[in-house]
C-alpha cells in the first residue's frame, strides 16, 4: 500500500515530467506520419475489418442475438490497450536508462507514462467503437456510465502487469522475445473473436482465470446485452485490477535499486 501512496505522491510531484514523457511518446510515434493521430482511430477499424472478414467468411463465426462487429470491436479495443501498454511498459526502464542515470526521478514513472500514453489512444479508439454502435443500431443505454469502472480496472491491471514486465526485462532481456509469444497465446485465450459459449463447459474455468475475460465481459454486458454486470463480474474485475497493481508495485519496488547494475 505504501508503494501505491508513493505513486500518487510522485504523480503530483512529477506530473510535469510525466506530461513531458507522454508528450514525447506522441511525438515519436507520429513523427513523419501523414495521418498522425488519426491512426489511433483507423487502426482498430482496419484490424476489426480484417478479422471480421476472416472469421465470418472462413470460419462462419457468429454471435447469436448481438452484432458480431460490435462484439469483435468491443473486445479488440480493450485487448489492444493491454497489449500495447504492457509491451511499452516492459521496455520503459531499459529504454530510458540514460535519463535515469543522469537525473533522480522515481523509476516507476516510466511504466506509468507508457500506460497513460496508450490510455489516451485507448480513449480515442472509443470514438470508432461508438460510431459502430450507432451505425449497427446496437444503441446506447444509461448503463454505459458504468464503463469507466472497468476501464479503471483494466488500467490498474495493465500498470501492475507492466511493473512486473519492466522489472523482469531488466534482468532477463529474453523477456522481450518471450512476451511476444505470450501475448499471441493470450490473444487466442481471450474470447475476442469467438463467443465464450463455444468453449466446452469442462474447460471454461481455465478461460475464466484470464483477467481480461472479466474486463471484456463487463463491457460487453453493458454494450451488447444492455444489462448491469453481475456482482461477481464487478468483484473479479476489481480484484484483478487492484490486486495486480499492488503485486506489480511490490515487485517493482523490491527490485528497482538493482536496476542500475543490469541495465
Amino acid at each position: 500500500m505504501a508503494m501505491i501512496k508513493n505513486i500518487i505522491y510522485s504523480f503530483n510531484k512529477y506530473k510535469f515530467l510525466l506530461t513531458q514523457l507522454v508528450s514525447r511518446d506522441f511525438k515519436v510515434k507520429y513523427k513523419r506520419s501523414v495521418l498522425g493521430i488519426l491512426w489511433s482511430l483507423l487502426y482498430p477499424v482496419l484490424t476489426m475489418t480484417v478479422m471480421a472478414l476472416v472469421f465470418t467468411n472462413m470460419f462462419n463465426m457468429r454471435t447469436p442475438g448481438v452484432n458480431y462487429l460490435v462484439y469483435l470491436m468491443s473486445g479488440l479495443v480493450m485487448f489492444n490497450y493491454f497489449s500495447e501498454a504492457s509491451n511499452l511498459a516492459m521496455s520503459s526502464i531499459v529504454a530510458n536508462f540514460s535519463l535515469i542515470n543522469k537525473v533522480y526521478m522515481p523509476k516507476y514513472i516510466f511504466p506509468l507514462s507508457k500506460c497513460l500514453f496508450v490510455g489516451i489512444n485507448f480513449l480515442l479508439t472509443l470514438i470508432p467503437l461508438y460510431a459502430l454502435i450507432f451505425i449497427t443500431g446496437t444503441g446506447v443505454n444509461i448503463y454505459h456510465l458504468l464503463l469507466p469502472f472497468v476501464f479503471l480496472c483494466l488500467f490498474m491491471f495493465t500498470l501492475g502487469f507492466g511493473f512486473i514486465l519492466a522489472a523482469v526485462s531488466v534482468f532477463l532481456r529474453d523477456m522481450f522475445y518471450i512476451y511476444g509469444v505470450v501475448i499471441t497465446l493470450w490473444t487466442y485465450m481471450t474470447p475476442i473473436m469467438y463467443s465464450f459459449s463455444m468453449i466446452s463447459e469442462e474447460i471454461q474455468w481455465i478461460f475464466k482465470l484470464n483477467p481480461l475475460y472479466w474486463f471484456i465481459k463487463f463491457a460487453r454486458d453493458i454494450i451488447l446485452y444492455n444489462q448491469v454486470p453481475a456482482l461477481n463480474v464487478w468483484i473479479y474485475s476489481f480484484i484483478c485490477g487492484f490486486g495486480f497493481l499492488v503485486l506489480g508495485a511490490f515487485i517493482f519496488k523490491k527490485n528497482q535499486d538493482k536496476f542500475i547494475y543490469y541495465v
